[in-house]
């Protein structure tokens, strides 16, 4: 990818507690996910380049809407709620399960999600499943490892062969995927430049 972004505005939309009060399907949209506490919000600020955008918080599961910013006037970020998240109660995980599945399933200008896995654990079978889920429902997406810079060379090496060894039992083909660091602000130009070059087509499919 040659060609990114700059980012030249953002702006806080809408927090929805349902998909159908999300705002206009008028403009390519992009999601961010990923299991409780993976550094959603912390990629988020980095990758917009405002400080607080996403609230960082120590809390897990604290997000349970779906918030949009508008980007450049251009594009939707979507922030979605975590998955999980063992502290919350099952009556509550099914209403976010049901939430998140509700609006990936059924959001039309979503062109591609980008699913965090945090770099440092082995292979969770929760992510696993969700990539599962999303590949099933020909939803695409794009895994993004977060918080490399806490891991030695070798160790991220060691953690993405295992993914890679997980995902070929099952997988044809593997996803795409980046490596990301909010502290060391890596991954920002791989995503914004994807973005940048995935935008026409919604506007060609008009």
């Amino acid at each position: 990818m040659t060609s990114s972004m700059l980012i030249r505005s953002c702006e806080f939309v809408r927090s929805s507690p349902k998909p159908e009060m999300c705002p206009k399907s008028d403009l390519p949209e992009y999601a961010f996910i990923g299991r409780s506490n993976v550094g959603k919000s912390s990629l988020i600020n980095m990758l917009i380049g405002r400080k607080g955008l996403s609230k960082v918080s120590g809390t897990p599961g604290k997000t349970r809407l779906i918030n949009h910013f508008l980007v450049n006037k251009e594009w939707y970020l979507v922030d979605l709620p975590g998955y999980g998240y063992a502290k919350m109660s099952k009556t509550d995980k099914a209403v976010l399960e049901k939430l998140i599945r509700n609006y990936l399933l059924g959001r039309t200008n979503l062109l591609t999600t980008f699913l965090l896995v945090d770099s440092r654990l082995q292979p969770q079978a929760i992510d696993l499943a969700f990539m599962e889920w999303m590949a099933d429902n020909s939803l695409p997406f794009i895994i993004v490892f977060t918080k490399t810079d806490k891991l030695k060379e070798m160790e991220l090496a060691g953690n993405l062969a295992d993914y890679s060894c997980h995902m070929s039992a099952s997988w044809d083909e593997l996803p795409m995927f980046i490596l990301s660091s909010a502290v060391l602000k890596s991954g920002q130009q791989e995503i914004l430049a994807y973005i940048a070059q995935t935008n026409p087509i919604f506007f060609e499919q008009k």
